[in-house]
C-alpha cells in the first residue's frame, strides 16, 4: 500500500468529535473517524501527523501542519491539544529532594500543583535546547515550552536539575 500525504488544500476536515475527523480529499475518496496522532510526539509537533482509522490502522500523513489552509490546520491542531492534553508549567515555586524524590511546587496553566519525580536522569528532559519535559512518578506529563520564558527564580530552580 502507498503511503498517502496530505499537503497544502488536498484534503478537507470536519471535526466529528473531541478527537476524532473526518477526512475528504480533493479526488472525492472519505475517509471517517480518523484519529490524529504525531509520530514524533516529542520533537515533531507539527510535522508527520499520522491520520489513523478505529482500528489504529494508518490512512495518511499530514507532512507539515503549516502547509495546510488556517481552517484544517485548526482542526486537526485542536484534536491534537485535547489528545496530548499536557499542562504547562508557568512557575516554579519551590523545589525539595528528600529519600531520592525531587518535588516541583509549580503553578501550571491547569492550577498548583506538586510534581514528585522519582528518578531525575529520566524525568526531566531539556529538548530542542529550550524545551523541557516532565515526567512524574505516576507518569504524569507536565511541559515547560521555553524555559527561556520563565522568571529567574523558577529557570534558576530548575536549571540545576537539567
Amino acid at each position: 500500500m502507498e503511503r498517502l500525504y496530505i499537503e497544502y488544500d488536498m484534503a478537507r476536515f470536519t471535526r466529528k468529535d473531541i478527537t476524532l475527523v473526518d477526512m475528504e480529499l480533493y479526488d472525492g475518496r472519505k475517509f471517517e473517524d480518523l484519529e490524529p496522532r504525531r509520530l514524533f510526539p516529542t520533537t515533531g509537533l507539527e510535522k508527520y501527523i499520522a491520520l489513523l482509522n478505529k482500528d489504529g490502522v494508518e490512512q495518511g500523513i499530514i507532512r507539515d501542519l503549516r502547509t495546510l489552509p488556517d481552517s484544517e490546520r485548526a482542526i486537526i491542531t485542536d484534536c491534537l491539544n485535547e489528545y496530548y492534553l499536557i499542562p504547562h508549567v508557568e512557575k516554579i515555586l519551590d523545589t525539595h529532594f528528600k529519600f531520592g524524590v525531587l518535588t516541583l511546587k509549580t503553578e501550571t496553566n491547569r492550577g498548583p500543583v506538586a510534581i514528585e519525580i522519582r528518578n531525575i536522569l529520566h524525568g526531566i528532559k531539556l529538548v530542542a535546547g529550550y524545551r523541557v519535559l516532565i515526567r512524574d512518578g505516576n507518569d504524569n506529563r507536565y511541559e515547560i515550552p521555553d524555559i527561556n520564558r520563565l522568571d529567574k527564580q523558577s529557570k534558576a530552580l530548575i536549571e540545576q536539575f537539567l
